[in-house]
């Protein structure tokens, strides 16, 4: 019992298709966390259906409707679980974030084309048992545990960030007086 549209969603697609169905499917990271309801979907899903990929999609991919992370996943029915593998896809060098006059584009993706057929591990990608989600209560949220530290020594560029990150902050709080 839910009213969330993304969960109701998901399970119609888990319903609707037969056993060898294959499904991609985009989706906010509140379907992939989320306890009650959204743990049994979860459940049912990875016991199923093979969920075998979770491209992790940078925050700004709907810029501007809505700044909600999404995520795209991979699954077919008929077979449970054993491994999820992730891959987190990257902003482009040089590029901060995606808006009405930067979309993403499709040529973005051949990294993941290329690690598609040979998965390995790296900076981007990770494998999860089925058994470890379950343990973690289905929770499908797991940080990338490969990617690299990022050090700030230079005390200039984190107030650099901080300024940028509060002008943001007070745009948007425009934005919502003026509604």
């Amino acid at each position: 019992r839910t009213k969330e549209t993304a969960d109701l969603f998901l399970v119609l697609v888990m319903e609707l298709l037969k056993d060898g169905g294959r499904a991609a499917i985009v989706l906010p990271d509140g379907t992939l966390f989320g306890e009650g309801v959204k743990t049994k979907i979860k459940k049912k899903m990875l016991e199923d259906c093979n969920l075998h990929t979770i491209i992790r999609l940078p925050k700004t991919v709907s810029a501007p409707y809505t700044s909600i992370s999404t995520n795209i996943l991979f699954l077919t029915k008929g077979e449970p679980t054993k491994d999820v593998w992730y891959f987190e896809h990257k902003l482009p060098e040089g590029v901060k974030a995606y808006n009405k006059t930067k979309p993403m584009r499709v040529e973005e993706f051949d990294a993941e084309r290329k690690w598609w057929t040979e998965r390995t591990e790296s900076e981007v990608s990770w494998r999860v048992s089925a058994a470890d989600i379950a343990k973690n209560n289905y929770n499908l949220d797991i940080k990338n545990p490969n990617a690299p530290i990022e050090v700030h020594d230079d005390p200039d560029e984190i107030l650099q960030e901080f300024k940028e990150l509060t002008a943001n902050v007070r745009e948007i709080q425009a934005k919502l007086k003026n509604l």
